[in-house]
């Protein structure tokens, strides 16, 4: 019989790739967050990012080719942080959230864990 932990919050994950978005849900519960919601698409999104309740997004920055930028900025109108998750560098951020946290893929559980922590905490990583 194993301990299970209390959850230290909850995920908006969106990820458009099935298996990227299997394996970092195991990562988040592995650290001891809930996935709240997830989403594969843009309209799905975009309706989940205004009627979930999450402590924090992940977000693709390109999700089937449609830029993530609609559902960054409803989570921001919200006040919610969120870090990109992104296979294109920093240069594929949208440009006007450049300064927000970015995670390249592939990322690793340590990672990913210091990146939540930064990002609940107020902080940009290595500040």
């Amino acid at each position: 019989m194993t301990a299970t932990r209390p959850p230290r919050g909850s995920v908006f994950l969106v990820e458009d790739e099935v298996m990227i978005r299997m394996m970092v849900t195991d990562m988040l519960e592995e650290l001891g967050y809930t996935v709240a919601a997830e989403a594969g698409e843009i309209n799905e999104a975009i309706r989940l990012a205004e009627s979930t309740f999450f402590d924090l997004a992940i977000l693709d920055v390109n999700v089937n080719g449609k830029v993530i930028s609609p559902v960054a900025d409803l989570i921001k109108a919200r006040n919610k942080p969120f870090i990109f998750a992104t296979g294109y560098g920093f240069s594929g951020l949208p440009e006007e959230y450049r300064d927000r946290p970015a995670l390249q893929k592939p990322f690793q559980l340590e990672t990913l864990g210091r990146m939540i922590d930064s990002a609940l905490r107020g902080l940009t990583p290595g500040a």
